[in-house]
């Protein structure tokens, strides 16, 4: 089928609750109905993984575990892990349209484990095979999460030298010594996995495919770095000998200072890759489509000494290019892979993209400019079929935060190009322009669908305090949703509308026929 369609991007946590912070309890079910009462076809979600220091789920404490955070305290009652009485009566939230990090680390954990302490005293029959099919990485990941509890939260580069370096042979007797803590971490990961499982069967029963966010890099505190120091560029005793970075630009004079390990992947290449491979098999299994975070990186990734306190004077090295998606697909099949190929693009990036086949993404936000002759590809007249357009991503600001900060020359190139002097319709104009482009796939973020500021931005790359707004209960109408639903039917993106190819090509040789007849 040709397959013209239009998503929503809202991460998990944003979902409106009475308990703090977004689950995947009833309020995202509810947001599935919507979806396909209005025609939608992609829910899109941030990473899902637990999150580490600034609360980023692009820096999470393990690539594979899900983020306690997200499992429903409801659903826990009603499978009788919990009473009531133990989370109704907490205070959740300071503000009723923000996450409040510090709270749920405070409340929320206790009640998890308690929770895991009694599935544990009755598990359920599929809990020895949900250990089974995750002892590549579960079994670390307790441990993991257990010893950094007792060193008081610490990154495991300070822990005591003991812990510090990595040593399979160690782990049973680390186990032993956490055996409580471990697995009620095993037990809570069961708890996510079980009520992610549902959702997503929900989401697919009802026409909705998860989009979901691989980024392309591990954060360092995390138990990827810790576990498997030999997939990084480190030295014998896990200290990093470079970390990644990006070089300055015309935004940030010192350029961006990422800090995460790098990949050796020279030795990943030498195994086949298959921690990459077993990644994006683990990721196919858990999201519909997958959208692998930082492209470019895979083709040439920029690094500096970890010593380093600015991005200035680092150097630029060949990564893995196409060969590892030939490797990934000939081991575990094609993939349903979106490429963040957003940045500075050299050649070989844009062939290695042309390699792959995967649709790049294309940001309205990023070719609305006066007088200039760059960003025309940002632009729909210029967006290729196979690409997925946006206005902006989570790391843009709304369409109102970013047209507000514009040049006047610029608003009114703004307003020329999208045919519109109605700066209250500015949201949905823009929308409009991203469902008529040629992109087999659109995406629109909740908050310009509201029609919301800056103040509803979900991340400030850079800055602290990002990855908290949420939507409050009954703040996306049905009216919003109704729209969404009319423009994406008027530009052909509704399930009933895609295309069969077979019925296309009869039709197109059909018309060529016709053309071919003598006048």
């Amino acid at each position: 089928m040709q397959m013209r369609k239009n998503g929503v991007l809202l991460h998990i946590t944003s979902l409106p609750s009475p308990y703090g912070v977004g689950t995947m309890g009833q309020a995202a079910r509810d947001f599935i109905d919507q979806l396909q009462r209005h025609g939608q076809s992609i829910w899109q979600v941030l990473p899902v993984n637990p999150t580490g220091y600034g609360d980023s789920p692009y820096a999470a404490s393990s690539i594979f575990a899900g983020n306690p955070y997200m499992i429903d305290l409801d659903q826990l009652a009603f499978d009788g892990l919990l009473q009531w009485h133990e989370f109704e009566h907490t205070q959740w939230y300071t503000y009723p349209d923000r996450v409040d990090f510090a709270i749920l680390s405070r409340n929320r954990m206790p009640l998890l484990r308690t929770a895991a302490w009694r599935l544990l005293q009755n598990k359920p029959q599929d809990y020895q095979a949900f250990l089974d099919d995750n002892k590549d990485w579960l079994p670390d990941f307790a441990l993991f999460t257990a010893i950094k509890s007792s060193q008081g939260g610490k990154a495991w580069k300070d822990w005591p030298e003991e812990y510090k370096v990595y040593d399979a042979k160690k782990t049973g007797e680390w186990r032993q010594r956490f055996l409580d803590e471990v697995e009620q971490t095993e037990a809570i990961q069961y708890l996510f996995f079980r009520q992610w499982k549902w959702l997503k069967q929900y989401a697919n029963d009802h026409g909705v495919e998860i989009l979901g966010d691989i980024p392309i890099y591990v954060a360092m505190d995390s138990v990827d770095a810790w576990s498997h120091p030999e997939l990084f560029l480190m030295d014998e005793h896990s200290n990093p000998t470079v970390v990644a970075a990006v070089p300055p630009d015309a935004f940030s004079a010192e350029g961006q200072l990422w800090g995460n390990p790098v990949y050796d992947w020279a030795a990943q290449k030498k195994n086949g890759y298959k921690w990459w491979t077993n990644r994006i098999r683990r990721m196919a299994g858990l999201y519909d489509i997958l959208r692998i975070d930082h492209f470019r990186g895979f083709d040439s990734f920029y690094v500096v000494k970890p010593d380093a306190t600015t991005a200035i004077g680092g150097e630029w090295r060949r990564g893995p290019g196409a060969d590892l998606f030939r490797r990934v697909t000939r081991a575990i099949g094609k993939q349903n892979i979106i490429a963040e190929d957003l940045g500075i693009l050299t050649p070989s990036v844009e062939r290695m993209l042309k390699k792959v086949g995967y649709p790049g993404m294309k940001v309205l936000e990023f070719g609305l400019f006066a007088n200039t002759t760059e960003g025309q590809e940002y632009l729909p007249f210029s967006y290729p079929t196979n690409s997925v357009a946006y206005a902006g991503t989570h790391d843009n600001d709304t369409i109102y935060g970013w047209f507000n900060g514009l040049s006047r020359e610029d608003k009114e190139y703004v307003r020329e190009y999208l045919d519109s002097w109605d700066d209250g319709k500015l949201n949905w104009k823009m929308m409009s322009a991203l469902l008529a482009s040629p992109s087999d796939t659109s995406i629109v973020m909740v908050q310009d669908l509201l029609g919301l500021g800056s103040e509803s931005r979900m991340n400030k790359p850079g800055e602290l305090g990002s990855w908290q707004w949420r939507l409050t209960p009954g703040q996306l109408t049905e009216d919003v949703m109704k729209h969404l639903g009319y423009l994406t039917r008027v530009y052909r993106r509704l399930p009933s509308q895609r295309i069969d190819p077979a019925k296309k090509k009869t039709a197109e040789a059909a018309m060529e026929a016709v053309a071919d007849q003598p006048r």
